[in-house]
């Protein structure tokens, strides 16, 4: 429900703040005051296609802002989280602001998004009526939702159902559809992927392998420097005569002797003891690295040879020997899959037909009762017709069947609702029909019925009933107030019957101030009331009569609301 509107520098209005309430709120005043352009300013604060030139002439910007009641629908909240909406599950504030270059800034509760999602939570909040745009009801390809949500649980399930079977049919068939579309380049990336796998598998990697190879290539590759150094070091140490460690045994054997004479000198002797015995452990430690030192010019070209082959390896299949097993084992498990997937391609195209039979299983049920619930539709968009003196109008929901190809997430069927108001006429789709007042009454009916399954908060009639007079306006009248019961309705009319069974009324005309055009909306009173509806009556001239006819219309629907 629309609580607040506020409006600044838009069109001939500077500002303007209006407090709805729910129920029936009429619009009236004189023709070109200014009543359309509420309804323009509400139609872009929810979505509508901006322009600079709503602008006021001198203002940089225009500021719509509405406060509406947050409605409890599933849906809507989903797509408010969706977009990163914060809300308090009470109200919801869109502000639009449009700017003389052009610029539109939408926002909701704060939060800055664009025209196309504004317009999806602005579907959620208000539907528009105008005297040639019906929206959903003249868009032939919302029939079918529309059928489906008069159906309400009776077709639910079994929709569901449906939908359940044509999702898996669809996943299925894009399945088979990338295999036959990409079956050459498929095989073209098994057979590398083979080569690859051969490649890798017969180099026989092993962790750890290129350090070990490394260091083996050090050893073989500085064989005579290591060599001279042992020896060199081993003579130095032990050799034949005058050897450092003959030396050093000789110093530790005087110390040895004067060792408890000070505690000094015990320490010296320790230390060279103990230098002497791991130079003796040294000197062992190097004849045996001697003895064992052997050139093999084989084995280092072995090696050479083995860490060229990683190198290779690294440059194609990774920057590691461990990550180029960890792509083997990936490439590995690629192929089991095809050669699974290469298997299991009859399995598919027979599991697709399975598929496609349960679709078709489930899309005839669906057509059944939606048939069903069609013919009950058919029936109360009669009996809402006749209320309005359209008693002679035949009305035909038609169920086109679709291609297998063309099968969609709705069914097997495209819907249209058809309709003829002359007898003797064919019928005709329902957006074809061209008498305006007829199709006022068409859309009435239609929306007394819908206004509860299609649970929008406020509905807006833009002189829905031009071109009726008489019995036909009591009767457009008291649709429009039957409609208010579900859902807050706001109706800009000519109609003196219209105005009188509205629950709230609104007058807007025009005043220059300053040399400046302005409009100006005011809630009128009851014996405003009466005046107004007089005015709509007669016209210019006010008459005891008018006067007297316009408190009949008032009082009338008052007992009406009362019964």
């Amino acid at each position: 429900m629309l609580q607040e509107l506020s409006v600044k520098n838009f069109a001939i209005i500077s500002s303007l703040q209006l407090e709805f309430q729910m129920g029936m709120t009429v619009l009236t005043g004189e023709t070109g005051a200014g009543k359309s352009i509420i309804i323009d300013a509400m139609g872009l604060l929810t979505g509508g296609r901006g322009s600079s030139d709503y602008i006021r002439q001198g203002a940089s910007k225009c500021t719509l802002e509405g406060l509406f009641t947050m409605p409890k629908n599933q849906e809507l909240i989903a797509l408010l989280d969706e977009l990163g909406i914060e809300t308090d599950e009470e109200s919801i504030v869109i502000q639009r602001d449009i700017s003389t270059s052009g610029k539109n800034v939408c926002r909701v509760n704060g939060r800055i998004i664009n025209i196309a999602n504004l317009r999806k939570v602005g579907e959620f909040l208000v539907d528009i009526h105008g005297q040639n745009e019906h929206q959903e009801l003249m868009q032939s390809e919302k029939h079918l939702g529309m059928l489906d949500d008069f159906g309400g649980k009776e077709l639910l399930k079994i929709k569901e159902q449906y939908e359940g079977s044509y999702s898996e049919y669809r996943m299925i068939e894009k399945k088979v559809r990338n295999r036959q579309k990409n079956e050459k380049e498929f095989a073209q990336r098994m057979d590398m992927l083979q080569f690859q796998s051969d490649e890798i598998a017969a180099a026989e990697l092993v962790l750890g392998e290129e350090e070990q190879l490394i260091e083996e290539r050090n050893k073989l590759g500085n064989f005579q420097k290591i060599a001279d150094a042992l020896a060199t070091s081993y003579s130095a140490i032990n050799g034949d005569s005058d050897s450092s460690l003959d030396k050093i045994g000789y110093a530790m054997n005087e110390l040895l002797s004067i060792e408890t004479l000070d505690p000094e000198y015990k320490a010296i002797s320790e230390a060279v003891q103990n230098s002497y015995y791991l130079l003796q452990e040294a000197s062992g430690d190097l004849s045996r690295h001697i003895d064992s030192l052997e050139l093999d010019e084989n084995r280092l070209n072995d090696v050479e040879t083995r860490l060229e082959l990683i190198r290779q390896m690294k440059r194609k299949y990774g920057e590691s020997i461990e990550s180029i097993l960890d792509y083997y084992q990936e490439i590995t498990r690629e192929l089991a899959d095809a050669d699974f997937l290469e298997g299991r391609t009859g399995e598919l195209e027979t599991l697709l037909i399975e598929k496609r039979n349960r679709v078709v299983e489930n899309g005839l049920k669906l057509r059944e009762i939606r048939k069903k619930i069609a013919k009950k539709l058919e029936k109360n968009i009669l009996r809402e017709l006749k209320e309005l003196y359209m008693e002679r109008t035949v009305f035909d929901i038609r169920f086109t069947e679709l291609a297998e190809e063309q099968f969609t997430e709705e069914g097997l069927d495209q819907v249209e609702f058809y309709i003829t108001t002359n007898p003797g006429e064919p019928l005709k789709p329902l957006v074809r029909v061209a008498s305006g007042g007829e199709l006022s009454r068409v859309m009435l009916a239609l929306k007394t019925i819908f206004s509860k399954s299609q649970g929008i908060t406020s509905i807006v009639f833009d002189e829905v009933d031009t071109g009726v007079s008489g019995r036909v306006a009591q009767a457009i009248a008291d649709k429009i107030y039957q409609i208010s019961k579900n859902s807050q309705v706001l109706c800009i009319t000519h109609l003196p019957q219209v105005a009188a069974v509205a629950d709230y009324q609104y007058f807007i005309e025009k005043e220059i101030i300053g040399e400046r055009t302005e409009t100006k909306v005011r809630r009128l009173k009851q014996n405003e009331r009466v005046a107004e509806i007089a005015r709509m009556l007669s016209g210019s001239e006010i008459t005891k009569l008018t006067t007297e006819h316009a408190k009949e219309l008032l009082n009338m629907a008052e007992n009406e609301r009362r019964h």
